[in-house]
């Protein structure tokens, strides 16, 4: 049960690294810092902290509390990220941890009871609360790329007006095994 659940929540989290990938790919280097307002963020900003919650979530988790001493979470929400390149290296550093933390999860820890704001969760707990954080940011991200690119928006999923094609392509093919991920590409 615990390989098959993180064989299947490390395909969600890549899946949702590569929605956030597909959507810079498809911006200038200017509408990664654009805010629409005051009180909106920028994609660099979501990345920003998205990066800072990963690495201070994924540091360690099994031995230390998920909210590091040294994490600064207020400064996550300021332009501190000048380029593309910073922004890819920030957003690359977070998912590494991550990755690297559910790598680190076997049968002998899989029932370590970890802390995130001194508040015990089960490793899946953890994993799921993660997961619900991070998609949430990353269709912010995937919003902000469709309001800038406008009709020159490039669907991530199946494109509006498209359903019953796709639909009727995926039914022709009779019941097959693959991940919900598969049924995008």
């Amino acid at each position: 049960m615990e390989r098959g659940y993180l064989n299947s929540i490390k395909k969600q989290f890549e899946y949702y690294k590569s929605v956030g990938e597909k959507t810079f790919s498809q911006l200038d280097e200017a509408s990664l810092f654009r805010a629409f307002n005051e009180e909106s963020n920028s994609i660099a900003v979501i990345v920003n902290h998205l990066s800072g919650n990963m690495k201070s979530r994924w540091t360690d988790f099994l031995h230390s509390d998920g909210e590091k001493d040294w994490r600064n979470r207020d400064m996550e929400f300021e332009a501190v990220i000048k380029t593309k390149k910073e922004l890819l290296e920030k957003w690359n550093e977070g998912w590494q941890c991550l990755f690297d933390a559910l790598d680190s999860i076997n049968e002998r820890n899989f029932d370590t009871k970890v802390y995130i704001r001194n508040q015990e969760h089960s490793i899946l707990e953890a994993i799921n609360r993660q997961l619900a954080h991070y998609t949430y940011h990353i269709g912010q991200i995937v919003y902000i790329g469709k309001m800038v690119k406008g009709k020159e928006w490039q669907s991530l999923t199946i494109p509006k007006g498209t359903s019953n094609d796709f639909n009727d392509r995926k039914f022709s093919l009779g019941k097959h095994k693959g991940h919900f991920s598969d049924d995008l590409k």
